[in-house]
């Protein structure tokens, strides 16, 4: 869409669900760097790669030996590699491009999150958060595993954990833990049960900071903005809080080894006290002051000004978004009575993706208003058609005088068509040229075609198969054939094919045999010659009526030459014969219908007769 006609006014808030994707049951999601791919984490363990901009299936990354829900999926900053974490307590790291498995890690536990390295092109480093221990950074190219501090002491009471809270590998029992990488991924940023933010050296793997998070309660999610300058924590006592980074973006751990290496102490209790420079501050908290809402995801939009909160309750499907440096509700998203179970904001665009318990991926976009007045400053907009007369001087001639000189333009100027701009929206580091944004189309092989089917050929019925269908013997009268009365009507025969009539291969059953239409029953026989009665006595069908002689009272025929009752009279006096035919088809040995006409012989009584009797009644 131009970007001129829309309004500078609206807000760059999602309204309605714009439309869903469905491909399995997706379970969680994740956005790459420019937001051309999302990829999907399915119940069956296969990660679906969408292609944004067409909404189709780009790709699909599947393993046979893995077929538990996946908990977790995260890109690499150049988009060539994707991590899924899965409930078999397993790791992948796969080739995006070619859809194959480039290395499988076992864990101890199931990871809940797992985050790449986002500091180098080809990450082997990985971050993971077990269901109930500490954060491990995982080696995928060695296999090797390091657990990381979340307590600054190491006293066994202030772990929290007992002898039965251990588990095979001796590691303690700890409530889930979040984690993750700062813009450059030289820090982890840990937090604990403690309402703790740990500031961890990736290299050293060695706690540079600590920040107490106001409250204390447990943090259950850390999230970075775009740009690395704010933080986002969510605590179980059902605030959402906001941090700005003071840490400097370039060098960042070096500088805070270089502070805390010379102001590390211990103090009475028997801990480690780190005095280090302030690294983070608090900014606003955001909550549901009303209801107390417990948010199960939280996330910054695109450019990092709106925080977004997903709801925890079951049946709801709300989404919260507030102004970042304002702290206002800016807006409230109410979709399905269906729980979210995870939520994404579109890197560079207004659109908010949220999967439900069902599985589905609703997609929440703003409805767009264009303004055409951007054209021009006297431009008015039609709200109805209006009837436009044309002036009288409209399309007159203008003088020479009037016209505008052509502007000169130098054809000499090259125009340089390879270097492309930067775009704004993107940082140095995001705004790189070996990443992967789109992936090829490969055609899928068209299914075998099948044989048309030619036309319904006719299937010549032989005269014997004919006469094994009529066992009875009779004249080839359906009537007689399907013991029909002889009353019935020529529409209710037409039901029935009769015998020796060409038949098509659409009329022959899978075993051979003919489908004959269903036969009327007795009743379904009185109701139609019933109907065919009233219709004759309200005069839809005309009756010719007998006309009498006044002299003789003897019936005249309305025909000249026709009798009572349909009787033929002759120049002799006699009657004749009267014949009825029945024309049907069959079909000789040599594949040819021919007609055949059978006629059955009526005798009817002599007109002098019956003369004859009406005079000696009359006497």
């Amino acid at each position: 869409m131009n970007l001129s006609l829309l309004d500078p006014f609206q807000s760059d808030f999602p309204e309605v669900i714009e439309e869903y994707l469905e491909h399995g049951v997706t379970r969680c999601i994740s956005f790459n760097r420019r937001g051309t791919l999302l990829a999907a984490g399915c119940s069956d363990g296969a990660c679906v790669i969408w292609d944004f901009d067409t909404r189709g299936v780009a790709k699909e990354l599947r393993d046979k030996s893995c077929t538990s829900a996946v908990t977790s999926v995260s890109w690499s900053k150049c988009g060539h590699r994707l991590v899924s974490a899965a409930m078999d307590r397993s790791l992948s790291l796969w080739d995006v491009a070619h859809g194959v498995k480039i290395k499988s890690v076992s864990l101890q536990q199931t990871a809940l999150l797992a985050r790449l390295h986002p500091g180098t092109a080809v990450p082997t480093l990985c971050l993971a958060c077990p269901m109930s221990s500490a954060p491990i950074l995982v080696d995928l190219q060695s296999g090797e595993k390091h657990a990381l501090p979340i307590v600054l002491c190491s006293k066994p009471t202030d772990l929290g954990h007992t002898g039965r809270g251990k588990f095979n590998d001796s590691t303690p029992h700890y409530s889930p833990c979040a984690a993750s990488f700062n813009k450059r991924g030289d820090l982890i940023y840990v937090g604990n049960s403690k309402g703790e933010i740990l500031i961890i050296d990736t290299d050293s793997r060695q706690i540079r900071s600590c920040f107490q998070v106001p409250g204390g309660a447990t943090i259950r999610q850390i999230h970075f903005s775009r740009s690395g300058q704010y933080i986002l924590t969510n605590s179980t006592d059902r605030v959402i809080r906001v941090f700005e980074n003071l840490l400097p973006r370039e060098g960042a751990a070096a500088k805070l080894a270089e502070s805390s290496s010379v102001s590390v102490e211990s103090n009475g209790a028997g801990g480690l006290k780190l005095a280090s420079m302030p690294c983070l501050c608090l900014t606003k908290d955001f909550q549901d002051a009303v209801n107390r809402v417990q948010w199960k995801v939280a996330c910054f939009n695109g450019d990092g000004e709106c925080v977004v909160g997903a709801s925890a309750t079951k049946g709801e499907h709300k989404i919260h978004i507030w102004n970042r440096k304002f702290g206002q509700l800016a807006k409230i998203l109410e979709g399905p009575k269906e729980s979210i179970i995870d939520l994404a904001w579109h890197p560079t665009r207004p659109i908010v993706a949220s999967v439900c318990l069902s599985g589905l991926v609703y997609l929440w976009a703003k409805n767009y208003t264009e303004n055409w007045s951007a054209f021009a400053p006297d431009f008015r907009e039609l709200e109805e058609n209006e009837e436009y007369v044309e002036k009288e001087d409209e399309f007159d001639l203008m003088p020479e005088v009037d016209k505008v000189k052509p502007v000169q333009v130098d054809e000499d100027v090259e125009v340089d068509i390879l270097t492309t701009e930067k775009v704004a929206a993107y940082s140095d580091s995001d705004d790189s040229q070996e990443g992967l944004y789109f992936l090829p189309t490969i055609p899928l092989s068209d299914s075998p075609v099948r044989e048309q089917s030619p036309q319904p050929s006719v299937t010549p019925v032989s005269p014997e198969r004919a006469q094994s269908s009529n066992p009875s013997g009779s004249n080839g009268s359906p009537a007689s054939d399907e013991g029909l009365p002889p009353d019935s009507s020529a529409c209710q025969l037409e039901n029935f094919p009769a015998v020796g009539t060409a038949i098509t291969e659409e009329e022959i059953g899978p075993n051979g045999r003919i489908k004959r239409k269903r036969r009327l029953s007795e009743k379904a026989v009185e109701f139609q010659a019933e109907i065919g009665r009233k219709y004759s006595q309200k005069g839809r069908i005309p009756v010719p009526k007998k006309k009498t002689d006044p002299k003789t009272s003897t019936p005249i025929s309305t025909r000249a030459g026709i009798g009572e009752d349909g009787e033929e009279e002759t120049p002799n006096g006699r009657s004749s014969l009267k014949q009825e035919s029945n024309e049907r088809r069959v079909v000789n040995n040599e594949g040819f219908s021919l007609k055949k006409t059978e006629k059955r012989v009526q005798r009817l009584k002599p007109v002098s007769l019956l003369t004859s009797n009406q005079g000696s009644d009359s006497s």
